[in-house]
Formats: C-alpha cells, structure tokens, sequence
C-alpha cells in the first residue's frame, strides 16, 4: 500500500513539473506603430497585448523586417513576466504579404501572360495547316496532265486558303505584340514600386515565464537598415526687406520590405549603431573649411549639376554600411545601382531630434516620401554678389544670423523670390561663422554690366619686350525701389615667370589680394543708381613669348 501511495505522489509530482515546463505557443502579427527614423537606419516599434497562461510562454512576432539588427532587439513586458530568452530567424518560407496594387499588377501579369500563351498556340496551328498546305500543292501524276477546269479549282482553293492563313496569323502576331508590350510595361511597373517576388521575413521569438495568467503588453523594439531620411529645404522670401520663411522638410524613404502604414515618426540625426561602451573623446584638430563659397555651391547645386554629390570620394554602401574611399568617378563606374545612393555630409556632434505632429504612411518601395518637420521666420539680411567677368546677373544672397540653433542638417533648397520659382541652392552647414549665406538665386532687377575699353586697350612693342594695356567698365544700375549692397569681384593676373609683370593702373579704390589678384568693391547703390568702375592693368613680357592674357572658356560642340 505505501508503495501506490508513493508511486502516485511521484506521478503528480512529475505532471506537476511538466505542467510548469509546458510551452505555450501563440503567433503575433503586429504591424509597425512608431519609428525613429535616422539618416541610416531606423528604430521601430511594435505593441502587442497578449494572454499569458501560467507557466512558459513562447511569442513569436511574424512578418517583420528579413532586415532586422539582432543586436538592437529590446523587449519589455512588464514588472510580473519574465523574459527568459529572445531570438530571431528569417523564414524563407512565409513570404511577405504583398501591397494590393502590386498584387492586382501581378494578376494582370498571369492574365497577358496566358493570352500571350494561347495565342502562341493559335499561331502555331495556322502555321501547321500552311505548312501541309504547300507540301501538297502537287495536282495529278507525272503522266498525267490536269484539266484546265481542275487546276483553275485547286489554285483558287490555295490561294484563298493560304490568304485566310495568312490574315489571321498577322492578326495573331499583332495581338502577341500588344500583349507582349503590356507585359513590359507591367514589369516596369512593379520594378518601379520594388516589387521582389519571394521576400522572406523575420520572426522574433520570445520566451517568458509568468506565474500567473496575466494578460500583459509587450513592447518590441529594434534597428532596421535600409531606410533612412535626408532633409529637403523650401527658402521663400517676399522682398529683401522681408525676413525668410524656411520650410524644414524630409525625404524619408523605406525599403525594409514591410510598409509603415499611419506611424508616428521622429528623425534624428543619431548614429543607431552607437555601442554601449563609454565615449572616447579624439583630438580636435582645427583645419580651414573647403569649398566654403555660397556662391560656388549654388553653381555646383544648381539644376544642370548631378541629382546626388559624392563629397570627397565617399559613398555609403547600402549593403554592407561600410566607408569605401574611392575616386568618385572609379566608384560609380564600378558601384551596383542599388534603389538608393548615399553622400557623406557632416553633422553636429549632439545629435538633434524631430517630433513629427502628423502621422505619416511611407510604402517599402525605396521611394522618398515628404513629411513636414518644422517651419522657421528668419531675420535676415540681404546683399548681391557679382562676378561680372564670369557671369553678369547679380546673384542675391540672404544671410542668417543664430542659425545654430535650428539643428539644420545640409541639404538642397528650393528657392522662392516675390512668389517665383528661381532654382535650387544648398544649405551648407560646415561654416564656422555665426552667419549662414544662403543663395536666392540672380536678381534680375540689379543689373551689371562689364565691357571692354577699346580707347585705353593697346598692345606696343618696346624694344625687347610687349607690353599689353587692358581697360575696363563695369556698370552697375539698382532698379529696385530700395538701396542694395553689393559686391562686385574681378581679378588681375598673378605672374608665375620672373619676366612676366602685372601692374594695375586703376582698380578704382577696390581692394585687392596680393596673392590671388582677387579685387573685390563693396558698394552701396541707391534705388534707380547707376555706378561705375573703371579696370585696367597692363602685362608686360619678352617680345618672342606668347602668353594667355585672356581667359578663355571651356565648351563642348558637335563635331562634324
């Protein structure tokens, strides 16, 4: 009797213990409810409220991202449930659910590509029946002839025959044409909106442990790589007495393979794959800013000039997120067109971030989506730029005082002027001045003016040596309502020959650098004005020597 007694207490004592080692096991499709969005990369953030039974619990989120970080993978439940383990895997096996417009594009893909299919077949019959047509066109034996009646009946039942073949295989092939041709279109289409056939997707699979049936909510975060945003600039400014209204704007594009449908959105400016150990502070070493002309980067920015910039030879690489340090042109040539190319820029060292008040959906086509981040009214003062010798429209430039403290990141602006579309500048940022020069294009109604003086332009032969006398006029006319500042640049030769000299005979007060022979006049110009300056240098050299005393540009033609 006690040994029952004590076989039955170990059986329960075993159904007890496989009653707390039982897994439950339920399945989560949760779509995507927040993200914060990076120049590379992304967070995103699912919620899930779920039944917990007593005991172990297995969850497994479905559907997600086959692009996820496994390292950045957060998950909280709560204070009463244990997390015992997190892992992820991509299941090749369920593929992602496909958008309903490419899901329609694909159908009507079927369809074309079974009429195309059919048709195939019809033309392959016609041509049968042609075929055994011709291979028996002979009428009669070899010894025997064939009455004219007979032979005219034959050559009428070929003939016609033969053209009813003939008709309808041209409506045939004309058909598959058309098909085949709406079949191209439809592959353009869903190469277009990045539709890959058999993605696969993610499963994260979490363990808990709950002493209690509980029902708890379960917050899933992670890193997703390619997707991202970079910023896009609406400068509008009404008169050059008006301050500027800037217009903070994003491109975020996605392209994780799952759609992010009304999610709230941040941008930041952070580095998502910033480790946990302790910062290490580098050296600060102080070196002169390149390229840091306003008036340069609206020429290298403008609408002729490429869509996207590689800086210094740097390219981020979609797949791998590793700097290659290449020529940029040995990189594109060998670099793999990938749906989006990426250029380094230089942000500040504490990161910025955006609330973004409107919720926004973005599709996972690799495509930019515009999402509103902030708008700013800016004080700003106003002054022209002319290189009259290069280009005579006097371009106006807004100068922005304070501008650190608006976390811009740099990027191209479309520029507005009185309501009018005027061409796309840049946002540089890299300045150490506290005044950002932005570019609002040329001024038409500041007009410049630059001509040869023929009277004071000579060219002598004095002994052994050719002296060159070179005069100009630059005419400057305001025929705004206002007073405008301006100003306006030229330049001397700089000799790089011990026989060569330049020597300025008037620069009209202008003030000149030495070293490059930059001459530049600011100048005040009252409305209705017109004001003059008067250039003229002369370059002497050796009599036999034949020198480039003039510029000349570089252009392309057609060559016949």
């Amino acid at each position: 009797m006690k040994k029952i007694v004590a076989s039955l207490a170990i059986l329960f004592a075993v159904l007890g213990m496989n009653a707390q080692t039982t897994e439950f096991t339920q399945e989560v499709n949760s779509p995507v409810q927040s993200a914060i969005i990076y120049l590379y990369g992304a967070e995103v953030n699912h919620s899930k409220q779920v039944a917990l039974n007593q005991g172990r619990n297995k969850i497994v989120f479905i559907g997600l991202s086959p692009k996820i970080v496994s390292k950045s993978i957060q998950v909280n439940v709560g204070n009463s449930v244990s997390i015992l383990s997190i892992s992820d895997a991509v299941n090749y096996m369920a593929n992602q659910k496909e958008s309903q417009k490419i899901k329609q594009l694909k159908d009507s893909l079927q369809l074309l590509s079974e009429a195309v299919a059919l048709t195939n077949y019809d033309i392959d019959a016609y041509s049968t029946e042609k075929n055994m047509l011709l291979k028996n066109q002979e009428i009669g034996g070899t010894d025997k002839g064939v009455a004219v009646a007979e032979l005219k009946l034959a050559s009428d039942f070929y003939r016609t025959k033969i053209k009813e073949i003939n008709t309808e295989l041209y409506k045939l092939e004309k058909k598959t044409k058309l098909l085949n041709e709406n079949i191209s279109k439809i592959n353009q289409q869903l190469n277009e909106l990045n539709a890959k056939s058999n993605q696969p997707t993610s499963e994260i699979t979490i363990l808990l442990y709950s002493p209690t049936k509980v029902s708890a909510t379960i917050d899933l975060k992670y890193i997703v790589m390619d997707a991202g945003w970079a910023p896009s600039y609406d400068l509008k400014a009404e008169d050059i007495n008006q301050p500027i209204e800037l217009k903070y704007r994003a491109k975020v594009f996605n392209n994780t393979g799952v759609d992010w449908n009304d999610i709230k959105i941040k941008l930041s400016t952070a580095d998502p794959s910033q480790s946990a150990a302790k910062p290490i502070l580098e050296t600060w070493n102080l070196d002169y800013v390149m390229n840091n002309t306003a008036y340069k980067k609206y020429n290298e920015y403008s609408n002729n000039a490429p869509a996207m910039q590689l800086n210094e030879g740097y390219m981020q690489n979609a797949i791998s997120g590793e700097l290659e340090m290449q020529k940029p042109k040995q990189k594109m040539q060998q670099q793999i067109k990938q749906p989006i190319e990426f250029e380094e820029i230089q942000v500040s060292e504490l990161s910025a971030e955006f609330d973004i008040k409107t919720n926004y959906t973005v599709p996972s086509d690799a495509k930019p989506y515009i999402v509103d981040v902030t708008e700013y009214k800016l004080p700003a003062t106003y002054k022209h730029y002319c290189v009259a010798k290069l280009d005579r429209d006097a371009f106006l430039l807004a100068r922005i005082t304070g501008w650190e403290d608006l976390n811009l990141v740099e990027g191209p602006a479309n520029v507005y002027f009185s309501g009018t579309y005027v061409g796309q500048s840049y946002v540089y940022t890299r300045s150490t001045d506290d005044t950002l020069d932005l570019s609002l294009g040329r001024d038409n109604k500041v007009l410049v003016t630059r001509s040869k003086i023929k009277e004071y332009s000579s060219k002598k032969l004095l002994g052994n040596t050719t002296k060159e006398t070179f005069a100009y006029e630059m005419v400057i006319k305001n025929n705004r309502k206002t007073a405008v500042q301006i100003d306006l640049e030229d330049q001397l030769p700089i000799s790089t020959k011990s026989d060569i000299t330049v020597e300025p005979l008037e620069i009209s007060k202008g003030e000149l650098d030495a070293k490059t022979g930059k001459l530049t006049w600011a100048q005040t110009v009252q409305p209705g004005e017109v004001k003059k300056i008067t250039l003229s240098f002369s370059i002497k050299y050796p009599r036999n020597a034949t020198i480039n005393s003039q510029n000349m540009k570089r252009k392309y033609r057609a060559k016949f």
